[in-house]
């Protein structure tokens, strides 16, 4: 199904022309490029390739995201590493929230991923767990974004439809039997307190992954969106270290 509306000025796809690493970074939910952008454009900075597709529903109106399955949202992901890899890139996937569950799945399905990093995945919200009842509203209101810093505008709906976060609830409950396929190094990022995705998410992530090189890092002074947070300079500082290390060491051999 086609979208009926208008992408929400600042709230587009962003691609960064750059090295041979490509960095494919995903939003969250009810989120958009919009969000992560800093990173992207800090990212950017360093050398590196980086694209951040607005996953389908998001960024437009509400209406627009109700019909959506979460498996639209990861062929939106998907094509863009298939963007990527068109243009000869060396991949590592990078994703905030729901962002960060879905870069999961896209390096459990292929494993030409070099490297991925996730900010507060998530596989349980527990304040939706209500949602999974019937009967149930049609659309749940939106309250402000989880962010510290005081004054940060993120671009998102005023209202959530309850069938999206039923889909959600089903891409999250796909994860845990997956992240064992993913052994390619991973740098695990988690806020100290987040109200929307539970810490512990992040630690089952980062014990469950079958990579040999593996990091968890706790953010000190950031919330769940922590890419638009106090953190966000760190978060920067650390996926850019961790991607040029990686990315130097790899057994990765061109194609000539």
């Amino acid at each position: 199904m086609k979208e009926q509306f208008t992408v929400i000025p600042g709230a587009e796809s962003f691609y960064f022309e750059g090295s041979e690493i490509g960095i494919l970074l995903s939003h969250g939910f009810i989120g958009t490029p919009q969000s992560v952008r800093f990173l992207g454009e800090e990212l950017a900075k360093q050398g590196f390739t980086v694209l951040a597709p607005r996953l389908k529903g998001h960024g437009t109106h509400y209406l627009d995201m109700e019909p959506c399955t979460h498996e639209d949202w990861y062929k939106s992901l998907k094509q863009g590493y298939l963007q990527l890899k068109k243009r000869g890139k060396r991949v590592f996937v990078m994703g905030q929230s729901m962002g960060g569950t879905l870069a999961l799945k896209l390096a459990a399905e292929h494993k030409d991923i070099e490297g991925i990093v996730t900010i507060n995945a998530a596989l349980t919200l527990p304040a939706f767990e209500y949602l999974k009842a019937s009967p149930a509203p049609r659309f749940i209101k939106e309250g402000a974004p989880d962010i510290k810093k005081e004054g940060v505008q993120e671009i998102t709906y005023e209202q959530a439809p309850v069938r999206a976060i039923r889909e959600l609830q089903k891409l999250m409950a796909e994860l845990p039997p997956i992240i064992g396929r993913v052994s390619i190094p991973a740098l695990c990022i988690k806020s100290m307190t987040d109200h929307v995705v539970p810490p512990e998410n992040t630690v089952f992530i980062y014990r469950a992954l079958a990579s040999e090189n593996k990091q968890l890092v706790t953010l000190p002074n950031s919330y769940h969106v922590a890419s638009m947070d106090y953190d966000k300079e760190l978060i920067a500082e650390q996926a850019a270290r961790f991607i040029h290390a990686v990315s130097a060491t790899s057994s990765y051999v061109a194609v000539k």
